[in-house]
C-alpha cells in the first residue's frame, strides 16, 4: 500500500510517498526507513523500488523528492544542495516520528547512488537513525571532486568554480539559468569515452526503462560550489557508529566509493559485494535487486 504524504523541510513543502506492509495494522507498531533517492532522481524510480520491497517485509518506508526537486517545492528549481538534502532527510525522520505506528526507536536510513551518500552524511549526525545503508553509494563531494575515486587536480576545480561564481553574477543580473547533465541527455551525446556508469545512466532515466517526467536528470549550475564544498567521508571515522551496510556491484565505476567508506568506517560494518552488477544494474534489475533486498532486510530487521 503506497499513500501520497507530505511534510516541510522549513518553508519548502515536501512531496512523499509513504509505502506501508501488505499487513498494516493502525494500530500496530513498526520499524520505519527513510529512503533518499539519486541525484536528478525521483521518488517513483529506484528508491520507491526498494521502498516497495521492502516495506513488503514490515517496514514503513518514506520516499520523497528532494527540496527544489520532483513534486516538491522550492526555488530555484533543480537546485542540488547537499546540506539541504541532508536536512530533508532529517525532516523525514521528523515526520515519521509522528506517526502512531511507526516505533521511533526503530528507524534507519537508506539511499541509492548520490542518495547513499546522504545517507552516510545525515547518519553522522542524525542519531534517530540506527542503522544506515547505501545502494551504489556515491558521496556527492567526494564524487564531484574526483573521477571515480581518483583526484582531479584543483585547478581544475577552480575553473568549475569559477564558472559558477560568473553564473551566479549573470543571474544576478537577470540572465536564464543554465543546467548541466547528472546523465546525458540524447544518445548522440555518448561517445568511447563515455564512463559504463552515464551509459547505463541515459538508459534508466531517458529510456522507458526508468524516465520519468518529474527526473530532469539534470541541475543547477550554480549547485557547484556546494557541491565541491561539500564532504561526507572525513567524519565517518569517530561520528558513524551505527550498523553500515555498503551494497556494491563488482563492476561498478563506484565500487570505489563503497570500499573507501567500509575503511574509513570504526563501527559495526558490512560491504556486501554483487557479483555481476554494475552501478546501474542495482537501480532494477531483479536479478541484482533480490540480493540487495536479501541483504537489507536482515540488517534494518536488527533495528
Amino acid at each position: 500500500m503506497v499513500k501520497a504524504v507530505s511534510f516541510a523541510n522549513k518553508a519548502v513543502g515536501i512531496s512523499a510517498n509513504l509505502h506501508l506492509p501488505d499487513n498494516f495494522q493502525e494500530d500496530g507498531k513498526y520499524p520505519a526507513l527513510v529512503g533518499i533517492h539519486p541525484a536528478g532522481g525521483v521518488k517513483e524510480q529506484t528508491i520507491g523500488l526498494y521502498a516497495k520491497r521492502l516495506a513488503a517485509h514490515g517496514f514503513v518506508v518514506v520516499v520523497y523528492d528532494s527540496s527544489y526537486q520532483g513534486a516538491s517545492g522550492g526555488e530555484p528549481r533543480l537546485l542540488e544542495d547537499p546540506a539541504t538534502r541532508v536536512e530533508d532527510a532529517r525532516c523525514a525522520a521528523d515526520f515519521l516520528s509522528t506517526l502512531p505506528y511507526v516505533d521511533a526507536e526503530r528507524m534507519g536510513v537508506y539511499g541509492v547512488c548520490a542518495g547513499g551518500g546522504y545517507a552516510l552524511a545525515v547518519a553522522q549526525t542524525e542519531r534517530r537513525f540506527k542503522a544506515v545503508a547505501g545502494v551504489s553509494p556515491t558521496p556527492m563531494g567526494e564524487a564531484a571532486r574526483s573521477m571515480f575515486g581518483l583526484p582531479v587536480p584543483a585547478a581544475e576545480h577552480i575553473k568549475t568554480l569559477e564558472a559558477a561564481a560568473g553564473q551566479r553574477t549573470a543571474e544576478a543580473r537577470g540572465a536564464a539559468p543554465v543546467y548541466a547533465p547528472f546523465v546525458p541527455e540524447r544518445f548522440e551525446d555518448i561517445d568511447d569515452n563515455t564512463p559504463v556508469m552515464l551509459r547505463e545512466a541515459y538508459d534508466y532515466y531517458r529510456t522507458p526503462r526508468g524516465q520519468h517526467p518529474n527526473a530532469k536528470g539534470r541541475f543547477l549550475l550554480t549547485s557547484l560550489d556546494k557541491m565541491l564544498a561539500f564532504s561526507t567521508f572525513p567524519l565517518i571515522p569517530d561520528l558513524l557508529t551505527q550498523p553500515l551496510l555498503l551494497i556494491a556491484g563488482s563492476k561498478a565505476d563506484t565500487k570505489v566509493f563503497s570500499e573507501q567508506a567500509y575503511a574509513l568506517s570504526n563501527g559495526p560494518k558490512e560491504l556486501f559485494v554483487i557479483e555481476g552488477a554494475t552501478h546501474v544494474a542495482l537501480y532494477d534489475v531483479p536479478h541484482y535487486v533480490d540480493q540487495a533486498v536479501a541483504k537489507l532486510v536482515p540488517f534494518f530487521g536488527n533495528l
